[in-house]
């Protein structure tokens, strides 16, 4: 094998692929990234078995091949070339070089053959929805993901896709939640060339990677197999395992809109609760919300550590109203929230909170206070 590549281009890929590398690996291969060349394009994949991500750079390919170098040896040595064209070849025994102008370095390689096969998706059926869509769907669902070991199976997303009631077209929805609030997104998808119906449970790691590389235009494909779904988009690919299991029927605890509720400036209250959270601690978390008419009073109290007040105007004419929360869970989604003001639906001290949209709802459980 043979290329020539922008060293530019190439260390943007590198980057790309190498973020699911971690240094716990227990075979040296899924330390490494796998390179080779694809007709006329170059392709960058790495795997830590749950999820790979291949990338496919332009370049010059000399010889046609593959090889499998250490990651982190070579994203060191990319980056600290000068820029310019980067000579790769791979020779005999696994060396592989690495030339640019003047500048030289020679690495030993591991064969492809020892790199794990991917599964492949062909004659499938396809998903697409915009990237930009897709984006803003995850960043207001996946703050809400659970990252506790013993609940495996809210440790992911749910996409769930439906045919709609009265139209032709289908719903997405995501839904994510750790028991103690949960947030669920749904959009209208026209155009879509399928016939089934999907649920299933993304990993939180395959979420963060689709976060960390979806644009702000084009579109993504999205394929279901088995126990695997993959996602290609521009020149990027993601294959994940799902997690298996039975997500939580969230139906049930989404409560019908309610009539009694807030009207805040988002901006002020997400700064007044990060204000309040100052002095929370792991042993005392909940922030007091104290409503009156038009008034909204944000309170904490830490024994032995201080106190802090602040009042807001809100638009309220209800019954006076005292109820604690754990401040991050409002300001996470707060801070992901557009528009100037939120609701906030309040049904009483010991209920859920619930902010709620025509397509977004997000729910949060109520804090005992001391």
């Amino acid at each position: 094998m043979k290329i020539q590549i922008q060293k530019d281009i190439l260390q943007k890929g590198i980057q790309t692929v190498s973020n699911i590398i971690t240094t716990k690996n227990v075979l040296p291969i899924l330390s490494n990234i796998l390179i080779e060349t694809s007709k006329n394009l170059i392709k960058l994949t790495t795997t830590d078995l749950d999820i790979a991500i291949t990338v496919l750079l332009e370049g010059e390919i000399q010889e046609p091949g593959a090889i499998t170098i250490p990651a982190k040896r070579f994203s060191d040595i990319i980056r600290e070339l000068p820029e310019g064209e980067v000579v790769i070849s791979a020779k005999k025994n696994n060396n592989v070089h690495i030339k640019l102008e003047s500048c030289e370095f020679k690495l030993m390689g591991l064969p492809k053959e020892e790199f794990p096969n991917l599964p492949e998706f062909k004659d499938r059926e396809v998903i697409a929805i915009e990237q930009l869509i897709l984006k803003e769907m995850l960043q207001l669902t996946s703050f809400a993901v659970s990252h506790e070991e013993t609940k495996y199976v809210l440790n992911g997303l749910l996409f769930e896709l439906k045919k709609h009631q009265h139209k032709e077209s289908f719903i997405l929805r995501l839904v994510a939640t750790d028991l103690r609030r949960l947030a669920l997104i749904e959009k209208n998808l026209e155009n879509i060339k399928t016939n089934k119906e999907v649920k299933i449970i993304v990993p939180f790691k395959t979420i963060q990677e689709l976060q960390r590389n979806l644009k702000d235009s084009g579109a993504v494909s999205i394929v279901i197999g088995e126990n695997q779904a993959y996602f290609e988009f521009e020149n990027t690919i993601i294959i994940t395992r799902l997690i298996e299991g039975e997500f939580p029927d969230y139906n049930r605890v989404i409560p019908p809109p309610q009539e009694k509720k807030i009207k805040i400036d988002r901006q002020q209250l997400l700064l007044a609760l990060r204000r309040a959270s100052l002095l929370a601690t792991p042993d005392s978390l909940a922030v007091k919300l104290e409503l009156t008419k038009n008034k909204l009073i944000i309170s904490k109290i830490t024994p032995d550590i201080g106190e802090s007040r602040e009042e807001l105007s809100v638009e309220y004419n209800d019954k006076e109203l005292i109820i604690g929360f754990n401040p991050n869970y409002l300001i996470d989604v707060l801070r992901n929230l557009s528009g100037a003001f939120v609701e906030v639906e309040l049904i009483g001290p010991e209920k859920p909170a619930i902010i709620r949209t025509e397509e977004y709802v997000y729910l949060v459980s109520p804090m005992r206070l001391a």
